[in-house]
This record gives C-alpha cells, sequence and structure tokens, in this order.
C-alpha cells in the first residue's frame, strides 16, 4: 500500500480542508506534514463552519486516525483550544489524534521574533502570519528547537529556560524590548499540559507499519507549492517544504512509497501578504471575485489579493509534486462572470515563455478570455451537468497542464461536491 497525498498548487487557501474531509472516508489515517497554525483549512457541514489550523482535516469521521506529523510546527495554545472546540461538539480527539514525538513546538518567544522581524523589514516584509512558524523553523535547522517528546524528560524546564534566555539575548540584539512574559509562559505550559492528553507516538514507524497492514493514508499538506521554501517566490514563501517531498520528510515516508497525488487548485488565483503576483487584478473585478469568493484568510482574516488563473505557474507546481489528479475548487465564483481570463504565458525581458520565471516580478501575463456561463451549477452532479462554457474552460486546463480534473467543488459545503472522474 502506498500513501496518497494532497497539495495545495497556488498560494495556498485552495480549499484543502473541505476536500480531505469529502475523501477521508476512503482513508484510515490522514497525517498532516507540514506548516504550523499559519494554516486555516475550512470545512462546512449540516449548517456549520469549521477551521482546522493544526489538526488533519479528517478528524470528523470516527473511523479515521489523525497524525500531526513531525514536519508539522506546533502551538500548544492554538492545539489546545482546536481540542476543546472538537470537544464541545462531541468530538473524542483523544481517541482519533496523535502526534509525532518529532514535531517542533512554538514558543511565546518565537512569535515576539516574528513579530520583530517583520517589523524590522520595513517596506520589504513578506506578510507573515506572526504565529512564530519562521523562527520555529530556524530553530529546527538550527538544532536548537524544543520537540513534543522533549517535554516528557525530566530536564524541560531547563531546557525551556535557556531557549528563553536565547531568544531574548536575539531580541535585545534587534533592539525590541520584550516585557513580562511570565503570563505568556504560563498560558503555553497550561496548553502543553493539556495537549499532553493525546498521545505522543513514534509516527514514522506507526505509518509505515500501517501501509505494510494495507492501511489506506492520505497525507494532507498545508499552504501551497507557490510558497514552498524551495520552489515558491522567494523570499515570499513560507518556511518548509510543500510539495510532495515534503509529505516524506515531514512523515518519514520513502518516496517509493507514493500513490496518488490530488493537486488542488482555484478557478481563479489568490495571494495573501506580500510577492509578486502576475495574474492579480486591480479593479473591479479582482474586487468582484474577492467578495463573491468571501476571500478573507480564515487564520488572519486579512483580504486576499485576487486574479486570474495562471496556468504555467500551475504547470510548474503539477510537475513539482508528481500530480496525478485535479482537483478544482471555487468554480461557482464564476458562475455570473461574462468574460473569464487565464494566463496562458508571461512576456519577459527574454521574450513570451510559458516557464515560471525564477523571478516573477517582472512577469507580463498573457491572458486569454473564455466566455462565462453566466448561472448556477448547484444542479451539477456529474459532468454532463456542466454548462458548455464551464467543460470548455475545463478542457482548456487540462490539455495546457497534460492532467484531468478529476474532482470539481460547486461551493463550500461538503456535499457541494462532483465527482467528475473515479
Amino acid at each position: 500500500m502506498k500513501v496518497d497525498v494532497l497539495t495545495g498548487l497556488q498560494w495556498g487557501d485552495e480549499g484543502k480542508g473541505k476536500i480531505v474531509d469529502c475523501i477521508t472516508p476512503k482513508y484510515k489515517i490522514v497525517a498532516r506534514f507540514q506548516g504550523g497554525p499559519n494554516a486555516g483549512h475550512t470545512l462546512e457541514f449540516d449548517g456549520k463552519k469549521f477551521v482546522l489550523h493544526l489538526i488533519p482535516s479528517g478528524v470528523f469521521h470516527n473511523d479515521t486516525l489523525n497524525v500531526i506529523g513531525n514536519g508539522v510546527v506546533i502551538d500548544p495554545v492554538v492545539l489546545a483550544r482546536e481540542l476543546d472546540d472538537l470537544e464541545k461538539l462531541g468530538v473524542d480527539t483523544a481517541a482519533r489524534i496523535v502526534i509525532s514525538k518529532k514535531a517542533h513546538l512554538i514558543t511565546p518567544f518565537h512569535k515576539l521574533l516574528d513579530a520583530a522581524q517583520e517589523a524590522s523589514k520595513g517596506s520589504s516584509k513578506i506578510g507573515s502570519t506572526l504565529r512564530g512558524i519562521g523562527p520555529a523553523y530556524t530553530d529546527k535547522v538550527a538544532r536548537t528547537g524544543l520537540r513534543i517528546g522533549d517535554s516528557e524528560r525530566d530536564n524541560f524546564r531547563q531546557r525551556f529556560n535557556n531557549h528563553r534566555e536565547r531568544c531574548i539575548d536575539t531580541l535585545k540584539a534587534m533592539g525590541a524590548k520584550p516585557e513580562s512574559t511570565l503570563a505568556l509562559e504560563d498560558e503555553w505550559f497550561e496548553a502543553l499540559y493539556r495537549i499532553s492528553e493525546l498521545r505522543f507516538v513514534d509516527s514514522e514507524y506507526d505509518l509505515n507499519e500501517a501501509l505494510d497492514k494495507g492501511e489506506r493514508i492520505l497525507a494532507e499538506g498545508a499552504q501551497g507549492a507557490l510558497l514552498d521554501v524551495d520552489f515558491g517566490s522567494y523570499p515570499f514563501v513560507t518556511s518548509s517544504n510543500t510539495t510532495t517531498s515534503g509529505a516524506c520528510t515531514g512523515l518519514g515516508i520513502s518516496p517509493a512509497r507514493i500513490g496518488q497525488v490530488y493537486g488542488i487548485f482555484k478557478a481563479y488565483c489568490t495571494r495573501v501578504g506580500s510577492g509578486p503576483f502576475p495574474t492579480e487584478l486591480h479593479d473591479a473585478m479582482g474586487d468582484h471575485l474577492r467578495k463573491s469568493g468571501n476571500e478573507f484568510g480564515s487564520t488572519t482574516g486579512r483580504p486576499r489579493r485576487c486574479g486570474w488563473l495562471d496556468l504555467p505557474a500551475l504547470k510548474y507546481a503539477v510537475m513539482l509534486n508528481g500530480v496525478t489528479g485535479l482537483i478544482m475548487t471555487k468554480i461557482d465564483v464564476l458562475n455570473d462572470v461574462s468574460e473569464i481570463g487565464v494566463c496562458t504565458a508571461y512576456k519577459t525581458a527574454d521574450g513570451e515563455t510559458r516557464r515560471l520565471p525564477w523571478d516573477l516580478n517582472d512577469a507580463i501575463p498573457v491572458v486569454k478570455y473564455f466566455k462565462g456561463w453566466n448561472g448556477s451549477l448547484s444542479h451539477v452532479a456529474k459532468e454532463a451537468d456542466l454548462p458548455p462554457q464551464a467543460r470548455d474552460y475545463i478542457a482548456f486546463i487540462e490539455e495546457y497542464i497534460g492532467v484531468p480534473v478529476i474532482i470539481l467543488s460547486t461551493g463550500p459545503d461538503r456535499t457541494q461536491t462532483v465527482m467528475l472522474k473515479d
């Protein structure tokens, strides 16, 4: 048995949470492999809306185990709050959620450093969510981080104190003057005690043994390929590998054990924070997409920048991830758009290209326009139900990318999902 991967193909916010929730019944285990509380995976069903930040999106299914993998960075305060919210809904979190002992911890000092570092950049700030993600991953790479498993050691308090002193020294060197952090520390340790009710496990062994038994596993990513620290629009990226390769390092899975790769993308593009965005619309159409698509960050509440679908960027992300099936979301946002634009190439100083330039700042999009369908898709249950214009739009994307669209999301609820292909 192999691990299937679901990963975002744009700048995040593609609707991964909903799709994971929809396909979870096919899997015994859902495992998050990177990112932290900067992620916001939104699920809607039974007339209610749920936003998950650290917990995998399969948690609402009784028979599915949800694994927070070693590649995730965890803020105990955020996780404890999520656990409390789920338990109020009757979810048995202790039975459904386990955490890798190797997952790193985000401390209050990581968040202070995040804010100080972002402020120091001035007009060059990257648009950090200020959740402490970058500093936590920095400590991980610097080999000074604290891991979930460390919290069970007798000397953990001393290790935390050493961490505090290092961070305060760094803040002072940056010119920051941290106030008393005792209240933050107390809250953090209370939350750490709360999440200790979950099982801390050697997840790499557990996952590989589950595969050996023939159990199906879905690896759930956060953010999107264009925010990958290596292959995204650097430096306006996240601090982890968001592509399929991140599932291997973030879960302890061999590349040979990767199966299907589901790449998810919106029918248009959005981006939060700073960074290049070639197809961004600075006009009434951009405002319309934002309003119609409710494009405001589920984690930060910030308005998202909106623009047309970027096919060279999408094909690049498909190549990096080895995508075997595409999932298109939010096509319903285009229901009343009479003319839909799609970027098919870029104009650069070196001429026109279909390749994603290593620096997107000077790329000018070449846009092709399609006639819209000007109607609701609420009745669509199969591909044949789609208006001809919508079918043409999807067919063009499939031909350009070379990978079929297998699932279509026509609304936020889990019932508004159309399986186009098996």
